[in-house]
C-alpha cells in the first residue's frame, strides 16, 4: 500500500486520520466552516453519499488546493487548542485529542493521494508538485511544535502511573516516538535544516513518480507486419490491435511498457530483435537523460535521507527506518537476504543451463540475454512441466477469480459482498461492494479498479479512503480500495488472467481484508510495520491455487468446464519453476535498496556507477537484471518502501510459516481462521507484531517453509 503524498512520516499518516462519526459506517463530519469556503467545494462538505464515500462525481482538481489550505488551517487550530489547554497534560486531553486531530486534512489527503496514483492527469500532477513541500512543512509544524511535544512528553514520563490499557500504552509510545524521530529534540539550526530536507524530499518523490509515469506511457512498439507477431497468442494479438486502434493506427499492432502488454510479448514473441527492443526500452525508463531522467533525483534523495538520519542520531536512513520495523536493524535484514541469496543464485544457475540448452537447439548463438529468458522459460515450462500459460488463462476469467477471492473470505470469515450501483466512482471501470460480517453487520465499502490506463501508475496496491476507529462506543468502518493493472478483455474474450495475475488479485485482496476486518480503537493504531503489513496479503495467495478453491472459481470462460484436476496437479508441481531467477531478481533489488540507504556519507553518488558497484559486489549473475533498477525503483524513491523492499521476503517467511497451521488443520478450519482474524487481522498496530504472531502461531516463525516453497532447499542425500 502506498500514498504518493503522505501527510506524515510512517506512523503519523494515521495520526491525522478521518474525523469521528457517530454511527457505524457513517461519513466523517468535518468541523464547521464558513459557507463561503464550503459552498462550492465538495471536499469540505459533509458527505451525504451512501456510506459516506467520497463524492467522486463532484470532485474536480481545482477543489484540492483550497481544501488542503482550509484543512491545514483547521488542523493548526486543533493543535493550538491542545497546546493552550491550561489543564495538566493527560492521556485524554493530549494523546487522544491528538489522535482526533487532523480529521479534514486526512480526508482530503486520502482522496488526493489515491487519485494521484490511480487516475492522475497533468492538472493533478501540477497540484501535487505545489502541495508536496506545503504538506511536508505542515507535518514539520506538528512534529517540531515544542509546546505540543512538551505535553506529549509529560504524559510519556508519567506512563507508569497512568494504568493505561495495552492499546493506549501503545498509542502513547508511538506518538512520543513520532515526535522524537521527527526532530522534536533538535536545536533551532537542526530543526531548520530538517524542514529543508523534508520539503525537498517531498518534491523529489513527486517528480520521480511523474517522470516514471511519463516514460512508461511515452513508449510504444508499433508492429507493421503480421509476420513479426509470430508466436504470440491470439488474445495478445487482439489486444495489441485494439491498442493500435485507440492510438489511431488501425491495421497495425501496438505494444507498450505496461505489464499486460510488455510481459506477454517477451514471453511469446519469436522475433528476438523485437523482444530486445521492448526489453531495452523497459529497463531504460527514466534513464535516458533529459527532464524525465530519475538518476539524479534518486541520488539526491538517498543523500538527503542519509543527512536526515545523521541529524536525528541514526547511523543511516536504513537504521532510522528499521528501528520501527520488525527487523530492527540493517544487519538482520542482511542476514535474511543472505539466507536466500546464495541458494537462489545456485538454483538460477541451474535454470540458466536448461534455458541455454533449449535456446541453442533453437539456433541461438552467444549468451542467453535478459530479453531471452522469459521466452525460453515459457518454452521450458511447456516442455518440462506440461504447463502452457495460454492454456491456463481461459480458466481464469477476471470476474470468476474475483468471485473466488470473495468465496475464500466468506468461507474463512463469513463475509458477504453485495455490489453497490448507487455510489460514485472516480472512473467508469471502478466497481464497489458493501461488505457485511457473518451476522449481517456492515463492515466496509470495497472498491476494485483492475485495468491499466495512462493515468494509473504501474503495479498493484491497496489503500483506504477512510480508516476505522471507535467513536462513542461505535465502530466507524473503512472504505477500502484495490487498484491493479490486469490484462484487459481482448476480442470476444473477457479479461483472462495469468496465474501470476490471479495471485496478485488474491494478494491485494488480502490487504483489503486486513483493512476491512480491522477493529482498532484509535485511528493512530490502524497501520502496521512495513515488514508485517505484507503478511496478511501474501498468506491469502496460498488459497488461490488450492484445489478446493480452484474447483469453485477456475472454469473455462467459454465452456464452463472446471479446470482439470491433472492441470491443477501440474500447476502445483511447477510452483518452484524459475524460482531461482525470480528470487535473484527480487533479492538483488532488495539489496540495492539496502545499499542505497545504509550510506552514511550524505554526499550524492553517481547513480549508475553506484548501482553497478552494488551489483558487482553481490555477485549478480550475468543475464539477470534486478526487478527494479534505480531510475524506476518507485517503491523506494516515490513510495513508502525505502529501506523496506526486503519486507516482502520477511513477510513471506511469516506467511509461509503461518499457512502451515491451515495446511495441518484444514485450509478453512473455523478455529484457525477465527484465531488469525482476531489475533492478526483485527489488531492493526495496536500491539507489537511479533507478539501478535506468537499468539496465533505459538512460536517464532521458521524460514524453512519459505525456502521449501521457493524450491531453494538443498537436495537431500
Amino acid at each position: 500500500m502506498h500514498a504518493i503524498l503522505s501527510l506524515s512520516l510512517a506512523a503519523l499518516a494515521a495520526l491525522a486520520a478521518s474525523a469521528a462519526a457517530r454511527a457505524a459506517g457513517a461519513a466523517p463530519r468535518p468541523a464547521a466552516a464558513p459557507d463561503a469556503v464550503t459552498a462550492a467545494n465538495p471536499l469540505l462538505e459533509e458527505w451525504t453519499t451512501p456510506f459516506g464515500v467520497p463524492p467522486f462525481d463532484r470532485i474536480r482538481p481545482e477543489h484540492f488546493p483550497p481544501a488542503y489550505a482550509e484543512a491545514m488551517k483547521r488542523h493548526d487550530l486543533e493543535i493550538a487548542a491542545i497546546v493552550s489547554n491550561p489543564e495538566r497534560p493527560t492521556f485524554e486531553n493530549t494523546i487522544e485529542a491528538l489522535d482526533r486531530s487532523g480529521a479534514l486534512l486526512a480526508r482530503v489527503a486520502a482522496v488526493f493521494n489515491n487519485l494521484s496514483s490511480a487516475e492522475t492527469n497533468a492538472e493533478l500532477q501540477a497540484i501535487a508538485r505545489d502541495l508536496a513541500p506545503k504538506v511536508a512543512a505542515h507535518r514539520d509544524d506538528l512534529l517540531l511544535n515544542r509546546g505540543l511535544f512538551a505535553r506529549v512528553e509529560a504524559v510519556w514520563n508519567r506512563r507508569a502511573e497512568l494504568a493505561l490499557a495495552p492499546d493506549q500504552a501503545r498509542l502513547l509510545e508511538e506518538r512520543w516516538k513520532d515526535f522524537v524521530r521527527g526532530g522534536a529534540r533538535l536545536d533551532a539550526a537542526g530543526r531548520a535544516r530538517l524542514r529543508e530536507i523534508n520539503a525537498e524530499l517531498a518534491t523529489l518523490s513527486v517528480r520521480f513518480g511523474e517522470n516514471l509515469l511519463k516514460e512508461t506511457n511515452a513508449y510504444r512498439l508499433v508492429i507493421e507486419r503480421r509476420a513479426d507477431l509470430e508466436g504470440l497468442p491470439d488474445r495478445v494479438v487482439a489486444a495489441a490491435a485494439e491498442d493500435a486502434k485507440k492510438a489511431g493506427l488501425e491495421g497495425r499492432w501496438v505494444f507498450t511498457l505496461h505489464a499486460p502488454s510488455f510481459g506477454p510479448f517477451l514471453q511469446y514473441a519469436r522475433r528476438r530483435a523485437l523482444r530486445r527492443e521492448l526489453w531495452e526500452a523497459y529497463v531504460a525508463r527514466a534513464d535516458r537523460g533529459g527532464d524525465t531522467d530519475n538518476k539524479e533525483l534518486a541520488s539526491r534523495s538517498a543523500a538527503l535521507r542519509a543527512e536526515r538520519a545523521r541529524l536525528l542520531g541514526y547511523a543511516s536512513h536504513a537504521h532510522y527506518v528499521l528501528d520501527e520495523n520488525m527487523a530492527k536493524t540493517p544487519e538482520r535484514v542482511q542476514e535474511l537476504l543472505d539466507r536466500v541469496w546464495g541458494p537462489a543464485r545456485e538454483v538460477a544457475a541451474r535454470e540458466a543451463v536448461r534455458l541455454s540448452e533449449l535456446a541453442r537447439t533453437d539456433g541461438l548463438e552467444g549468451p542467453l540475454e535478459p530479453w531471452d529468458r522469459p521466452y525460453y522459460a515459457e518454452q521450458v515450462r511447456r516442455r518440462d512441466h506440461a504447463v502452457d500459460e495460454d492454456v491456463v488463462r481461459p480458466y481464469f476469467p477476471l470476474e470468476r477469480v474475483r468471485e473466488g477471492a470473495f468465496h475464500v473470505a466468506n468461507r474463512l470469515y463469513g463475509l458477504t459482498f453485495t455490489e453497490l450501483r448507487n455510489v460514485p466512482v472516480y472512473h467508469p471501470e471502478v466497481r464497489a461492494w458493501e461488505v457485511r460480517d457473518a451476522d449481517g453487520r456492515h463492515l466496509a465499502v470495497f472498491y476494485a479498479d483492475f485495468h491499466p490506463r495512462p493515468g494509473k501508475r504501474s503495479g498493484a496496491w491497496s489503500n483506504r479512503y477512510r480508516d476505522t476507529w471507535v467513536e462513542d462506543g461505535r465502530s466507524v468502518r473503512p472504505v477500502v480500495s484495490n487498484v491493479c493493472n490486469f490484462s484487459r478483455p481482448a476480442g470476444d474474450a473477457p479479461a483472462l488472467l495469468s496465474l501470476g495475475e490471479v495471485e496478485t488479485l488474491f494478494h491485494e485482496f488480502g490487504h483489503a481484508l486486513h483493512s476491512i476486518l480491522s477493529r482498532v480503537r484509535y485511528r493512530g493504531l490502524g497501520g502496521t510495520p512495513r515488514d508485517f503489513v505484507e503478511m496478511p496479503s501474501q498468506i491469502l495467495e496460498n488459497w488461490a491455487t488450492e484445489p478446493e478453491v480452484l474447483a469453485v472459481y477456475a472454469r473455462h470462460w467459454q465452456t464452463g468446464e472446471a479446470i482439470p484436476a491433472e492441470l491443477v496437479a501440474r500447476i502445483k508441481k511447477a510452483r518452484t519453476f524459475n524460482q531461482g531467477h525470480a528470487t535473484v531478481e527480487y533479492t538483488a533489488a532488495a539489496l540495492l535498496d539496502l545499499r542505497w540507504h545504509t550510506l552514511t556519507d550524505p554526499a550524492p553518488r553517481a547513480a549508475a556507477a553506484f548501482e553497478r558497484e552494488v551489483l558487482a559486489a553481490i555477485g549478480m549473475p550475468a543475464g539477470i537484471v534486478p526487478r527494479y533498477r534505480t531510475p524506476y525503483f518507485q517503491h523506494i524513491f516515490a513510495g513508502g518502501y525505502s529501506s523496506g523492499y526486503y519486507s516482502y521476503l520477511w513477510s513471506e517467511v511469516l506467511d509461509a510459516d503461518a499457512f502451515e497451521v491451515f495446511r495441518e488443520r484444514g485450509i478453512f478450519d473455523p478455529a484457525t481462521a477465527r484465531s488469525f482474524r482476531t489475533e492478526i487481522l483485527e489488531k492493526g498496530g495496536s500491539d507489537d507484531p511479533m507478539r501478535l504472531y506468537l499468539r496465533f502461531r505459538g512460536r517464532e516463525p521458521s524460514v524453512r517453509p519459505l525456502l521449501e516453497r521457493r524450491g531453494l532447499l538443498p537436495a537431500e542425500g
